[in-house]
């Protein structure tokens, strides 16, 4: 029988290239050192109503990754990338084709098995892909992945930030990746100064109650009215503020996407006003396998409505009209009742 090859972590991320992840770095499970920083965010409700991020059962874990899994020794960290978004809509780009909380596990898994196979040993582990109590981008810069920007994205100097980050927490002692400490921001701004409704802060951190990927994804009731017209025609995320980020423009292309975030199972502009008669059956048969389905039948319409408010047309107004007379839930009523007026509105404006 052939030797067994010694593991390298050169291997290790090899096989995660091999695996279609772009970058594979190793994290120790220590505390991570800007906790204060997450504490600061949540202290000043930055979180909105996401209160699963400030329960204390979360914040202890997120304090001290070996509360989630005692036995690990070693953190792998991953990122899969994403076809670069034009910043036009209605789609994060991310979401544009099947969901990536299977894609990345399952990957991870592979990951795993290969390990064993190598080791000649069992690997006792947790998989994570924003699941799990974890600072994901903190762990990521200190798994050598990249800087956390200004619009609070990890980038990475030749890869730009189109990607998603997964973990895999293991108990194989492996030597950890020197942490990336570049900011290479400088004194750019164009994300801050691109962000449509001002959710980006000076200080590195996101005001998500502003955010439209928060406004369209995690609130679950009416969109301020105050904030509706600058989702512009977003109806499900947002990728402002990456897609002006010069390390975008410059290398997110160069990187090959996973195709299975690909495959276009969302709409385009140009097919948004279809979405508004969607049962929910259709609706559910439609989208079991994407990202979208997150926001439910209820919440995605809703931001339809106020997307197609925003886009305008006749097109538009049709499908607002012909909705509003067979839609029967009360929050997507609302907003298209909004919608009408909205419109109704702007096309007195142009006739005067």
């Amino acid at each position: 029988m052939a030797d067994r090859r010694p593991l390298t972590t050169a291997h290790l991320k090899a096989r995660a290239r091999e695996l279609g992840f772009a970058l594979c770095g190793l994290a120790a499970p220590d505390p991570p050192p800007h906790l204060d920083t997450y504490e600061h965010w949540l202290a000043h409700n930055h979180h909105g109503e996401m209160s699963y991020l400030a329960s204390d059962r979360a914040r202890q874990r997120r304090a001290d990754p070996r509360l989630i899994f005692p036995e690990c020794k070693t953190i792998i960290v991953v990122a899969l990338p994403h076809t670069p978004s034009d910043g036009k809509g209605p789609i994060a780009a991310y979401a544009l084709g099947h969901d990536y909380h299977d894609i990345i596990p399952r990957k991870l898994a592979q990951l795993i098995e290969w390990l064993e196979a190598e080791t000649g040993r069992r690997i006792a582990h947790k998989i994570y892909t924003d699941t799990g109590p974890l600072l994901e981008r903190e762990l990521a810069q200190r798994a050598g992945l990249g800087w956390i920007g200004k619009n609070t994205m990890l980038i990475h100097p030749k890869a730009g930030s189109c990607f998603l980050l997964g973990e895999a927490f293991i108990d194989l002692e492996l030597p950890p990746d020197p942490p990336f400490t570049a900011d290479h921001c400088g004194s750019c701004a164009r994300c801050i100064e691109a962000c449509p409704t001002r959710a980006i802060l000076p200080n590195r951190a996101l005001d998500a109650r502003l955010c439209i990927s928060y406004l369209t994804i995690e609130l679950k009731g009416s969109i301020p009215e105050e904030h509706r017209e600058r989702l512009g025609g977003w109806a499900f995320g947002c990728d402002v503020c990456q897609s002006v980020c010069p390390w975008n423009v410059r290398f997110a292309a160069n990187i090959i996407p996973d195709p299975n975030l690909s495959s276009r199972i969302a709409p385009t502009l140009d097919s948004l006003a279809a979405e508004l008669s969607l049962t929910p059956e259709q609706f559910n048969a439609q989208y079991k396998t994407s990202p979208i389905k997150r926001a439910k039948r209820s919440g995605y319409l809703r931001n339809v409505a106020v997307a197609l408010a925003n886009v305008g047309g006749e097109e538009a107004a049709r499908a607002l009209e012909k909705s509003l007379a067979a839609e029967t839930d009360p929050l997507v009523r609302k907003h298209v009742e909004w919608a009408i007026r909205k419109l109704q509105i702007s096309n007195s404006k142009h006739q005067i």
